[in-house]
């Protein structure tokens, strides 16, 4: 495990990040501190072990699972708001364009749990990078039921899958709905438009027809970027922002 001085000035959470270095050493294994919290990040294959001690260790108990989510780590770091350049050029995830990333990369996406030992009164969060054309991690349901939900939510938006989960479908998307819609790679457009059909009384599913858009807003400030050559008109709208 990486960080083997993690000084927070939380004696409660000095106490939890020295537990953890001592039970989870191994490679894979690394503990942050940031924004008042710890952040474990472990391996996947380790994850039902880790969220077991975790709960039922008394010198951890942690009873409540608070949040379960996914994020995708596509693009990270690539700025999608260069505003000190002409912004028609630039990346909106309303333009259709060759992707700038590996689609089935193995690191691509993290599920990230927070926890919550009330036991203890002191807070952790736990976070697993998955990937691949079909990102996977084991299921947790069977160590705090609420992750159900959270579970089934993650992998609507996401597409990662939760092995053994008893019952994964959408929850907040139709049925019929294709694709993910929190994916950086999925157009804000959507894939196929849906609506109320009454003469055949049902839904009905058809092309889109909205005309993807760039995004990307165009911002004027007033800085030393902005000053006009000498004997120069200030540029129009100096100082707004404009779309």
């Amino acid at each position: 495990m990486t960080a083997d001085h993690i000084i927070t000035g939380d004696a409660r959470l000095d106490d939890l990040a020295e537990e953890l270095r001592q039970r989870f050493p191994g490679n894979g294994f690394a503990l942050d501190f940031a924004l008042g919290e710890l952040t474990l990040t472990l391996p996947a294959a380790e994850l039902l072990r880790v969220c077991g001690a975790l709960r039922d260790d008394p010198a951890l108990r942690f009873e409540q699972l608070i949040d379960l989510c996914g994020v995708d780590y596509a693009a990270y770091g690539q700025s999608e708001w260069d505003t000190s350049e002409a912004s028609n050029t630039g990346f909106g995830r309303g333009v259709d364009r060759d992707m700038a990333f590996d689609v089935d990369d193995p690191q691509r996406f993290a599920v990230v749990y927070h926890l919550l030992s009330l036991e203890h009164n002191r807070r952790l969060r736990l976070k697993v990078r998955v990937g691949g054309a079909q990102p996977m991690v084991d299921s947790i349901v069977g160590l705090w039921s609420v992750a159900d939900w959270f579970e089934r939510e993650a992998f609507d938006l996401y597409g990662i899958l939760f092995r053994g989960h008893p019952d994964l479908r959408r929850i907040l998307t139709d049925y019929g709905f294709v694709g993910h819609p929190f994916r950086k790679d999925f157009p804000l457009s959507g894939h196929v438009a849906m609506r109320y059909d009454p003469e055949l009384g049902r839904v009905v599913y058809e092309p889109v027809e909205i005309e993807p858009r760039v995004l990307v807003p165009k911002v004027i400030r007033s800085d030393s970027r902005h000053v006009p050559a000498q004997g120069q008109p200030a540029p129009a709208g100096e100082g707004q922002a404009n779309a």
